[in-house]
């Protein structure tokens, strides 16, 4: 065990830093917040639209290019940016760089000098939010070429910031999503995103809705989830109830008991069913119904069930593919096809860092994660006609019982996988799919968001 301590701390994986989560602050972002930008930059008016309602000190660099638009922006919302000269203080809680315009690579080193005398005056848990345009979408070669360099600097900054518990992101922004950018910029500012590091969250142009209220996001809604009794599930239903939702916990017939607990401690109804049951979906659409309709569904029941791929039984394969993935589409389908899922809904699958790395020894439920990717991705364009987003978690090392019945030094190694060098908690999966939840969340489609703080294996 001593020497186990003694390598990780040889590696640089000493005592990772603490993670500030969400404790019901009142506005999504409290401190310095240091903005930036490329040439031709869209999105500083979208970003400053959305600090008028933070707790902010906002500065920027003179002397530069896009100084006059960064100050422009701000004024348009009514913030008082401040020029800062020099690299002395303040220590920045967030960093934000708006590289949405750069048209080749030459522009790049207004990223290299916004962020390299800066990087050093970051605090604990700070934010680093990259804004960049769809490379496949550019007007030449030299401008994806810039605009894909964007998600290579944000994933190298968050291997770089881990160790001080800050993160880094990207948001991609297509023409005419700009309006669409401010649940992803909120969440990713706020202390919610807590275990979300160098991650990749891809908009598109859709309706927009008013901001709701950053307390009560999903106040009137009704939410499905399915494994709500325990763990993962259980935290999910508790945080979309925090949010204002009338949660459905949906759970098997062994897990009544407990199911019942979380739904009377959240005011909440329960519904016991196995989902891969023949007349499950029909049972689920008509609770739904009478419910007024789903306004979000979260697809959370799962089962493990390991062995080599050589000595699996056949029946392991098919009820782990049943259960993690099957079902989840025949649910969907007898919601549509009944209408139990409201104009403007959310359905939200989880996946799993294996279904992305793969992983010895669970090849069917590899197998069945990776297919909830393939299908959230299909189904985004299919569902935005109906005004219905469809995204995905992938969970990567999160503290649930089943994680503490691993061996304590195989459990160890795996909390340090990660840029944060630590274990995740439910809540934080429970967070991002309550982003992916949220009624300003109508841009935000086809994504899987990896919630694993940056796992050092798979894309």
């Amino acid at each position: 065990m001593n020497n186990l301590v003694e390598t990780m701390i040889n590696l640089g994986l000493g005592k990772p830093a603490p993670l500030k989560r969400y404790g019901g602050e009142a506005t999504f972002f409290s401190g310095n917040l240091h903005l930036g930008a490329g040439a031709g930059a869209r999105c500083l008016e979208a970003v400053c639209r959305n600090l008028k309602d933070a707790d902010v000190r906002l500065s920027y660099d003179g002397g530069t290019e896009v100084a006059g638009a960064i100050n422009a922006a701000a004024n348009q919302h009514g913030l008082n940016a401040e020029v800062l000269a020099g690299n002395g203080e303040p220590r920045f809680n967030a960093l934000v760089f708006d590289g949405s315009g750069l048209s080749d690579t030459t522009q790049l080193q207004a990223a290299y000098h916004f962020f390299q005398p800066r990087l050093r005056q970051l605090a604990n848990s700070g934010r680093v939010v990259i804004l960049a345009a769809p490379h496949k979408a550019a007007a030449s070669a030299e401008a994806a070429a810039a605009q894909r360099a964007l998600e290579g600097l944000s994933r190298s900054i968050g291997k770089e910031i881990g160790k001080k518990g800050a993160t880094s992101q990207l948001v991609v922004v297509p023409e005419r999503a700009e309006d669409n950018l401010d649940s992803s910029l909120q969440f990713l500012l706020s202390p919610k995103s807590a275990y979300v590091n160098a991650q990749v969250i891809r908009l598109r142009p859709a309706a927009t809705a008013s901001s709701p209220d950053w307390k009560q996001p999903l106040a009137g809604k009704v939410a499905l989830v399915t494994g709500a009794s325990r763990g993962i599930g259980e935290s999910i239903a508790r945080t979309l109830a925090r949010d204002g939702a009338k949660v459905l916990g949906l759970d098997v017939e062994p897990a009544a008991a407990d199911l019942q607990r979380v739904m009377a401690e959240i005011g909440g109804d329960s519904l016991t069913a196995d989902i891969t049951a023949e007349d499950a979906p029909a049972a689920i659409a008509e609770r739904l119904k009478s419910l007024g309709g789903a306004d979000i569904v979260v697809h959370n029941a799962g089962v493990t069930r390991d062995k080599t791929l050589a000595n699996m039984p056949e029946h392991w394969w098919q009820m782990t593919i049943d259960i993690n993935l099957t079902a989840a589409q025949r649910i969907n389908r007898a919601l549509l096809e009944s209408d139990a899922i409201n104009a403007g809904g959310r359905i939200v699958g989880v996946s799993s860092m294996n279904g992305i790395a793969g992983q010895r020894g669970q090849a069917n439920y590899a197998a069945s994660k990776a297919g909830v990717i393939g299908y959230v991705e299909y189904m985004a364009d299919e569902l935005a006609a109906r005004d219905i987003t469809i995204n995905a978690v992938a969970p990567g090392f999160i503290e649930t019982q089943m994680t503490a019945a691993i061996p304590l030094m195989t459990r160890e190694v795996g909390r340090r996988l990660n840029s944060l060098s630590q274990g995740g908690q439910p809540v934080d999966v429970a967070e991002a799919i309550a982003f992916f939840a949220s009624p300003a969340s109508s841009g935000v489609s086809g994504n899987i968001l990896r919630v694993c703080g940056q796992n050092w294996l798979g894309a």
